[in-house]
């Protein structure tokens, strides 16, 4: 049987869920995503930031940052400047013991539907397992796309639901049945490891997430699945 969906009776509440949810697991995110992965994560993560294709001395935003893997992954690119934000400061002050002498790298608060930031400030912009958890996915790409210079790159990892398929029901029964015991045993919190592995029943499909990217003005937009079909790698460039 599946289980019941978490239910949100406004945006504003789901909001508050979630950014109290990553307050509480911050502790023990990186090694849940270690192990709920196998490891795989990171080889995502360097994937994402070659995607971002950053020129010498570029700026990067990582948006909705967690604990800051994608803006430490980017490090290696050689930026002039790396901003880590996001709406949870247990994250951003895990991201910032994690990062430690990368001083490169500025960790801020920031709501990715709001961002503190001018046009055109960034070379690439990119976000790693977020927009199932924002409450407008079409505002929070613009707004990706606002603080982004001309020819510059949005990024997104996520993951994407299956269409059905023996593959479907291996997935579902693992990151729905495992994923919360695992959550529970080892985080301590089952109640975000059940709503995590939810959220990406209601998440819409890569093939939609590239629409919705093309119509909030992005152009060549294109995606490639990874493990099996179950995470989308997502990159569209600014108009110039």
């Amino acid at each position: 049987m599946k289980p019941d969906l978490v239910q949100f009776r406004s945006a504003e509440e789901k909001a508050l869920f979630v950014r109290h949810m990553f307050d509480r697991i911050s502790p023990r995110y990186d090694l849940m995503n270690r192990i709920m992965t196998l490891g795989q994560d990171i080889r995502w993560r360097k994937l994402a930031i070659e995607r971002a294709q950053l020129p010498p001395n570029a700026r990067l935003l990582d948006i909705a940052c967690g604990t800051g893997d994608l803006a430490i992954e980017a490090v290696r690119c050689r930026p002039s400047l790396i901003v880590a934000a996001d709406f949870s400061l247990n994250m951003i002050q895990q991201g910032r013991e994690k990062a430690g002498r990368h001083r490169i790298i500025q960790f801020v608060a920031a709501d990715g539907l709001q961002m503190p930031f001018r046009d055109n400030t960034f070379d690439a912009v990119v976000t790693g397992f977020s927009m199932r958890n924002v409450v407008d996915v079409d505002a929070f790409i613009r707004e990706m796309a606002r603080v982004v210079r001309p020819s510059g790159r949005v990024v997104i990892l996520e993951i994407t639901p299956l269409k059905s398929s023996i593959m479907k029901r291996i997935f579902q029964f693992y990151f729905q049945r495992i994923v919360p015991w695992l959550g529970g045993m080892i985080a301590g919190d089952r109640e975000a490891y059940t709503y995590l592995p939810q959220s990406v029943e209601v998440f819409i499909p890569a093939e939609e997430l590239k629409k919705r990217m093309e119509a909030s003005g992005l152009n060549n937009v294109r995606y490639q699945k990874l493990n099996f079909g179950t995470v989308a790698l997502h990159w569209g460039e600014v108009p110039t």
